[in-house]
Parts: C-alpha cells; structure tokens; sequence
C-alpha cells in the first residue's frame, strides 16, 4: 500500500490521469487498470473514475476542485492596515459597521483569507515595522574568497555599564574585520559615541602587523562599510584611498550586507557582556529596577583589558562552527601575498591635516586659542610647518616641515587644563542647560491651555486657573522687566558715596539740629559727596574706604 504522502501529492495524481486517458483514447483501458492506480493512491476505484471525468472536464488535465474561498476587498485590506495588522481587531470592526455583507464570514474565514492574501513578512511588517518585515527576507550569500580580499567594519555598542571617571557610560567598539578568516584585524575602544577619530585609531591597528598587532592586517583589498557619518568623512577617504583601498558605502538599515562583521557584534554580545557587572540586557521581574548607587562596575581600564584578552581569545582560541577551525589557523593556511605599509605612512595619513601652515613663534605654535611646544623647535622660530592632529585630540599634535613635509616631530599643548577646571567648566554649562530649560517649561507651561475633566461626550471648557489679581501681577511684572530692558545707568554715572555711609558711622553733621527746640532727635545724615557741590566751590575732603564699593 502506498504511503499517505501519494495521496496528496497532486502531481502523482495527475501522471496517473495522464496515463489513463491514453490508454482511454487508445481503446486500451481496462479495470485492472484502474484498479491498480486506486491500490497505489489507497483510494475506491469510483474516485479514480471522477478523476478521469475531471480530466476530461479541463481539457485532459486533472485539475484539483478547490472550496470558494473569501476573496478580500479594499475595504477589508483597509481595516487591516488601519487596526496594524490586528485581524481580529479588524474583524470586530468590520462585522460592527455591517460591512462584511448579508451573509458576514466568520472569524476564522477572514482569518485564512488575510493570511492567504498577506505573506508573513508583509504582516509582521503592519505590526511593527519595515526592520520586522526585513526579517522574512531571504539573502545571497558571499564567497569566503582570500584573506584581505575584503573587510568589513562597524561599530558595536556594550551592553554592560563602565565606570568612567564615576560616571556610568556604556562604551563603544570600533573594529575592522577579515571576511575570509574572521580574524578582527584592528579594533579601537571609547568611553563616548565614536566619531571619526575612532575610525582612524582602528584603521592604523588594523594595517599594521607585528609585535602587539599579532599576525592580522596588511593592506585589503575593499572595506565595507555603513552609511554612518564617522566613515564618510573625507579623513577616512584620503587614509584608504592612498593606498587604493576601495570603500565600499553600503545603505543604512541593512545589515544583511556586511553580514560577517554583524555576526561578530552579536557573539560579542552573547559570549562576553552576560559574564561581566553592569550587563544591560539581563532578564528582569516586573518590578522596576532602580539604579544602585553602591553597584560595582568595571572601571574603564578593566574593561578594555577585558575586551582585549576577548579579542585574543576569538582569533587563535575560538573554533569557527562552518570551517571547524580557528581564524588564526585559517589565516596561517591561506597563502595569499600580504602588502604591509611602511608604518611612516600610516602616522601620516591616519591623522588629519590643518588646512593652512602655521608658523613657529617665541612661545611655540600658535592654533586658535592653544599653544604647542617641543624641544626641536629651539632655533627654528619663524619656520612654517604643517600640523596633522587627530580628531578631538588636541593634547599633542604632529609637526612637519612647510617646505618639504619632512617629519619633525610631537608637540604638546601648554597650560593644559586641570581636571577641576574641566569639571568646573562643565558644571558652569550645566546650570545655563538647567536655567534655560526652566525657562522654556515655565512658558511652555503659561502657553499650554488647559481643559476641565468630563464624564459625558461635550465640548471641551477651559480651566482658568488665573485670577485677576493674579493677571494684573503678571503684567505688572512684564513692564517692569521692559523698563528695566530700557534702562541705562551708564550714561548718568552715580555718585561715590561719602565716609558717613560705612557700617558704624552715626557722627551727625554740624548745626543739623541747631533751630529744633531742646530734646528733638533727628536721625543722621550723610555727608554729601564731591559731586553734590556747586562748580566753584571745594569739595570736602572725604575718605574712601574698600569697602564702599562692595
């Protein structure tokens, strides 16, 4: 007897049809034959006849019958669009508003025929979004090819908080990546988001080989990379279009592109970030969780000896699941020619490049506000030079010579600011941030109108909550804000106060009291100032103290 799958597979049942029909029109058919297609299909010999007589309904074709099934309307797509993809929600709608005709189908109808007309990525799209849609895609895949045939690089967020100078900051890792090997040829790590200074950081790692950078690097042959910002600047153009390194500008949100690095950001995050304190992504109760303040985290140091000595363990330790091998024996296996660059040239164009030359002065190199100095400069005052820097790196610069571009040497900036007045500087700028945002709330809050509360469908009443003592207030505080706007004490200078004022001074002046009667008491009054005198008469001598002013 032939297996339930016969049954169903409706090409079979139509070779058999085929079969059948000819030895028909060949006058050749018999019921031992029919009786042995049943056999084989494990049906009655009628339903071999039926299907005969389908065949010759559709032409000689076996044709299978389907039910009518619900063919949906742009009514019904609508509502499922409209309710985000939620068909029962739609349904509900749709059955209330009398819109499914006389005869309404059922839930479980409308439920198979929106199914049957919306793939699941076209669903799962309407629920959240075009990155769930993009989950049901399918993909071409890469050749491995050689090493340094092609890199790929990315930026990777930790999921694990660091202590950074007593703050909790999530880092940031920048790494370039071998498609054939899987070996992490560079990488560079920050306390902030990266920019392109990262970017030129991992580039130089990454190209050189040797001593601490380990076997990995040399020159590839194209670098894939995101449509992120940091990698389009022109820095990174000139660093890898020297050397005739293709960059390769993939579009944002798909990461499907650059799968190989992609997949590195993820084992990161399953293999290392779970094991360390601080990790974000932890399962939680239902309780909020709040921050503890005597929560032990890594400090940033830790963090990056951590990831290091991960790094280490992913290229020579690591064990690839489709090439059963690690990357550092894959590398070693492949025989393809590597090109380093002289380690001279990486310092050059990793770094960026002032547009002007600037000239050597007494007091070193003058770049805005900020003044370098090194020992080499002594007898060269009056020379110009080139400053190459890195990005948001202004502590030490490199000098080269104007003429020539030969290579001088480093140059640090004096009178470097103290951590203290660093973080003086940013606190300063964070009570500005605190009163301007206090500011804008309070005339957000007089601009917003409010309504009262209602049980009953009716038309919304404002709330006044402003008395007309309370208005009159206001306005007499705007005027006095305008005069006050208006005003200027510097044109009329005011006059210097007299010795009499100072604290303790109560010495009455001469005769005030010589026409009152015996027993009046007057209080005491100032003497006047210089400026109070007539023109041509002497002022009298007064005695300015410090402290008037104050």
């Amino acid at each position: 007897m032939a297996s339930s799958s016969y049954l169903r597979d409706v090409g079979l049942r139509r070779a058999a049809v085929s079969r059948l029909m000819f030895l028909a029109h060949a006058n050749s058919l018999t019921a031992d034959h029919i009786r042995t297609v049943a056999e084989t299909f494990d049906v009655h010999p009628r339903t071999v006849r039926r299907w005969i007589d389908n065949a010759n309904q559709h032409d000689g074709r076996y044709t299978v019958q389907r039910r009518t099934r619900l063919t949906l309307t742009q009514e019904m797509r609508d509502a499922v669009a409209r309710w985000c993809g939620n068909i029962a929600a739609a349904h509900r709608e749709l059955l209330k508003e009398n819109r499914l005709g006389s005869k309404p189908p059922s839930y479980a109808t409308f439920h198979r025929a929106v199914t049957d007309h919306y793939t699941p990525g076209f669903l799962a799209g309407l629920r959240g979004g075009e990155q769930e849609r993009r989950t049901f895609d399918v993909h071409h895949t890469r050749d491995p090819g050689h090493r340094n045939e092609a890199w790929e690089a990315d930026h990777v967020e930790a999921s694990v908080w660091v202590n950074v100078r007593g703050h909790r900051r999530k880092p940031w890792i920048t790494w370039f990546i071998d498609c054939a090997c899987d070996a992490i040829c560079g990488l560079c790590i920050s306390a902030q988001f990266p920019s392109q200074e990262n970017v030129l950081v991992a580039i130089r790692a990454a190209l050189q080989r040797g001593g601490e950078y380990g076997p990995f690097g040399g020159l590839p042959g194209l670098i894939r990379i995101d449509g992120g910002k940091d990698f389009l600047c022109k820095s990174v153009e000139a660093a890898l279009g020297v050397f005739s390194v293709r960059r390769v500008d993939l579009p944002p949100r798909h990461p499907e592109l650059k799968g190989t690095v992609e997949a590195l950001n993820g084992a990161i995050k399953k293999m290392l970030f779970p094991s360390l304190p601080g990790y974000t992504e932890a399962p939680r109760t239902s309780r909020s969780k709040r921050i503890d303040p005597d929560e032990h985290l890594l400090t940033y140091e830790a963090f990056v000896r951590i990831v290091l000595e991960w790094v280490h363990y992913w290229n020579y330790e690591h064990v690839l699941s489709k090439q059963k091998r690690t990357p550092y024996q894959l590398w070693s296996e492949d025989l393809t020619p590597i090109y380093d660059p002289d380690p001279a040239d990486l310092h050059t164009f990793t770094l960026k490049l002032h547009d002007k030359p600037l000239t050597i002065n007494a007091d070193g190199v003058h770049w805005g506000p900020r003044r370098y100095l090194a020992p080499f400069m002594q007898g060269r005052a009056g020379d110009k030079v080139l400053v190459r820097y890195m990005p948001h790196h202004h502590r030490e610069v490199e000098l080269y010579n104007a003429k020539d571009e030969t290579y001088l040497g480093p140059a640090t900036l004096q009178n470097a600011a103290t951590d203290e007045q660093k973080r003086e500087v940013r606190r300063a700028a964070a009570r500005q941030a605190s009163r301007l945002s206090a500011a804008l709330d309070r005339a957000e809050r007089q601009r917003r109108e409010r309504f009262e509360a209602d049980i009953t469908p009716t038309t919304p009443r404002p709330v006044s909550d402003l008395t007309s003592d309370q208005a009159e207030e206001l306005l007499r505080g705007h005027q006095r804000e305008d005069l006050a706007r208006e005003a200027r004490p510097d044109l009329t200078p005011l006059p210097e106060p007299s010795a009499s004022w100072q604290d303790g001074d109560t010495t009455p002046p001469p005769d005030s009291t010589a026409a009152d009667p015996p027993g009046t008491i007057h209080p005491p009054l100032p003497d006047p100032s210089p400026s109070w005198y007539q023109p041509g008469q002497d002022p009298a001598p007064t005695k300015e103290s410090p402290d008037d002013h104050d």
